[in-house]
């Protein structure tokens, strides 16, 4: 197999190779904010409400792009479209660093739109993270796309996982990193920097991409090993106009709105677990500031398992005989297990934060483990020129059950801080996150219980 490997080529690594840095870098800019909550929180005199407003509107603008994000990059490509996207997402980013002036600015706006006074700073907040989320919309959408466009099918859920393996390494970078740039230079010279990277990867991403058809650096060999398992003849590079596909039509098959529940049930508590757990450690167990570096390093290092582990976990059933997709869905049902364990965070955290934070890192890396499956049933089910849509259909489910987790944790630490057991609200959070997976996979088995391609549009 290794002399296979070696003849054939190994271009498509080194596309995936860049799709991990930009989902790192997206996970980078995300981050951020949740990091320096506890103290922005205190500077700015945010309730629970106000910072669940704010990471709300994030999701909020993320989920609705998502729609549009899917159209835009199978309309424009997977080259040009990747490129818009982090140039956007990396401005929103650094636009944090100066949200006081953008606050005061937009506020004015909404009083004379005639909506009222927004305090100056969740305003600026407000404004950046919708910038923010809209950019980092095209993410998921250009990577799966650039994903079906580099690898036969039997490796594209290893190579999703190793590019969602990017969200680890960012969650990884950014409390190690963070905080200790706010501490020694300011909160905004924080985002400016972390901002700023993305202008880089452009560079490397307008260099050494192409379409599969058009790149210099494929071999025939690979090529044709990409396209081998593949029903058509050869990659499609249809105009833009050809390979447009209705809207309306997607949502008629079953398959779509399997991924789309998936992705609903889920997706919050990944961005849960992202934007609060900064706030449950100072809340629960007094830790701010530079106390959190190593606990979150661990916990999202234990993700890294997850992402690679639940991308090739599929191959085990698929190589005993299982096509791609019943594979996928045995490996998810044991997946959507693990997340249980979250249920014992709170009765168990008196102890130590250390087991909450442990057993949320299990939760955490069965989520992308669950992930980098949810994403490849995509592509195992419909033709390459859909996946983008799909993807932004699911991305926009996903972003909105995302507003309603971050809405409803908000309103339970304020409602129980006030009664002095805030505890109790992370318990109910918990129990969410728990049972999530499993009731999203019975459902997502019950309208698609076997592999049924789509081959009619």
């Amino acid at each position: 197999m290794k002399e296979t490997n070696i003849s054939i080529g190994k271009y498509r690594w080194t596309i995936c190779g860049l799709l991990f840095f930009a989902t790192t870098i997206n996970y980078l800019d995300r981050q951020v904010l949740s990091l320096l909550a506890p103290s922005l929180s205190e500077e700015f005199g945010w309730s629970n409400t106000d910072y669940a407003n704010i990471t709300a509107v994030f999701q909020f603008i993320y989920a609705i792009s998502m729609l549009f994000a899917g159209r835009i990059i199978d309309k424009l490509g997977t080259k040009k479209g990747y490129i818009l996207a982090i140039i956007v997402w990396s401005i929103g980013a650094i636009m944090h660093a100066y949200s006081l002036p953008v606050g005061t600015a937009f506020s004015t706006f909404m009083v004379w739109i005639g909506v009222g006074a927004v305090p100056i700073s969740i305003a600026g907040f407000m404004l950046s993270r919708a910038v923010l989320g809209f950019g980092e919309s095209g993410n998921f959408p250009a990577a799966i796309k650039a994903v079906a466009e580099y690898f036969p099918k039997k490796e594209r859920s290893l190579a999703t996982g190793i590019f969602n393996s990017g969200s680890n390494v960012g969650a990884i970078l950014a409390p190690l990193t963070v905080p200790v740039i706010a501490e020694y230079y300011g909160w905004e010279f924080a985002f400016i920097l972390v901002g700023a990277i993305g202008f880089i990867w452009v560079i490397f991403w307008f260099l050494l991409y192409e379409i599969p058809s058009k790149q210099k650096k494929l071999s025939k060999a690979e090529y044709d090993y990409i396209h081998d398992t593949e029903s058509q003849v050869a990659e499609k590079t249809a105009t833009p106009a050809e390979e447009k596909v209705a809207w309306f039509k997607l949502f008629g098959y079953k398959q779509t709105w399997a991924f789309v529940f998936g992705k609903f049930m889920t997706d919050g508590i990944w961005w849960f677990f992202l934007f609060w757990l900064p706030k449950y450690l100072e809340a629960q167990f007094g830790m701010k500031g530079t106390d959190i570096v190593l606990p979150l390093a661990v916990l999202y290092s234990m993700t890294m398992v997850g992402s690679i582990g639940g991308g090739w976990f599929p191959m085990y059933f698929i190589n005993k005989g299982h096509n791609p997709y019943e594979g996928r869905m045995k490996a998810m049902l044991v997946i959507a297990i693990f997340p249980l364990v979250v249920l014992l965070a709170q009765p168990l955290g008196h102890i130590t934060f250390w087991i909450p934070v442990l057993l949320i890192g299990i939760g955490a890396s069965a989520h992308q483990a669950w992930s980098a499956n949810i994403f490849t049933t995509v592509s195992d089910m419909f033709p390459k020129k859909a996946i983008g849509s799909i993807i932004g259909i699911g991305g926009m489910a996903g972003g909105i059950g995302g507003v309603l987790v971050s809405k409803l944790g908000g309103a339970l630490f304020d409602y129980y801080d006030g009664l002095g057991h805030i505890q109790t609200g992370y318990s109910i959070m918990f129990a969410i996150c728990a049972l999530a997976y499993l009731v999203a996979w019975s459902v997502m088995k019950a309208l698609v219980p076997k592999y049924s391609p789509i081959t009619d549009l």
